[in-house]
């Protein structure tokens, strides 16, 4: 099967049936998408397919429907994505291990919502959980991400 990920394409001999998940960590060596939960619950695990934020987990490989994007392809150390900057910004890391999934769903949300309220960050994080509570933190760094973004 091929399948691009983070701009690169792959020819891959895996079951069509494995997840995501377990293709770009396995597989593709991509360790900063996080196995949480295994069930969607919990949000460690998202990435973008085709610009929409997915839980990895929950995706055969087989029905990826276009270009995949992980935290690794979301910036890059000389050009962080806003998202990631306003992250840093706002320190809201604590343990991180939710963090790659936090950010790839904001990502989504702003590319989607450029302007969100809090209604609209609540909305969409909802699901992305975080052991450590850096909730206020996470809507302050979407809400700096959002207004970078906007500036241009």
């Amino acid at each position: 099967m091929q399948i691009t990920v983070d701009g690169t394409e792959h020819e891959l001999d895996v079951e069509s049936g494995m997840p995501l998940l377990w293709v770009l960590r396995d597989e593709l060596g991509i360790k900063g998408v996080k196995y949480g939960c295994g069930v969607a619950a919990c949000g460690a695990c998202t990435v973008h397919i085709d610009g929409e934020a997915v839980r990895s987990c929950q995706v055969a490989a087989g029905d990826v429907w276009g270009p995949v994007t992980t935290i690794e392809g979301l910036g890059s150390p000389e050009a962080l994505h806003a998202v990631q900057a306003a992250w840093i910004e706002h320190q809201v890391a604590q343990c991180g291990y939710c963090q790659s999934g936090q950010i790839m769903q904001a990502a989504a949300l702003l590319a989607e919502t450029p302007a969100p309220t809090d209604e609209d960050i609540d909305f969409a994080m909802d699901g992305n959980l975080c052991r450590c509570g850096t909730y206020p933190r996470i809507r302050a760094a979407v809400k700096t991400a959002a207004k970078t973004l906007q500036e241009g």
